[in-house]
């Protein structure tokens, strides 16, 4: 089998790892896998205007944006998509969504 810059790959899985009827026994988590290579557009925290409003965070698909403490942190970069929810959501224009 190759992947899609034609590189040949190792089959690691048999038909017996294969679960009966193909049935999933457990829900599939973004977490597990680096999504943020599909992104085409980036948001980027522009913290000084931040209000600390957290309107962001609530909407973003990925759980992309980490809140401690009350506070938002960077973005996730490892698993955001670039959908833009938090850019349009934030009142303050402390997301700015620039092209990757």
């Amino acid at each position: 089998m190759k992947n899609k810059k034609g590189v040949a790959i190792e089959e690691t899985m048999s038909w017996k790892d294969i679960t009966p009827g193909g049935i999933v026994y457990e829900a599939g988590s973004a977490r597990h896998f680096k999504t943020g290579d599909w992104r085409s557009m980036r948001p980027v925290f522009i913290a000084d205007k931040c209000k600390q409003c957290l309107l962001c965070a609530p909407v973003c698909p990925d759980s992309s944006i980490p809140v401690k403490d009350g506070k938002r942190g960077e973005f996730d970069y490892d698993h955001c998509k670039g959908c833009g929810i938090c850019y349009e959501v934030c009142p303050f224009g402390a997301i700015e969504f620039v092209k990757e």
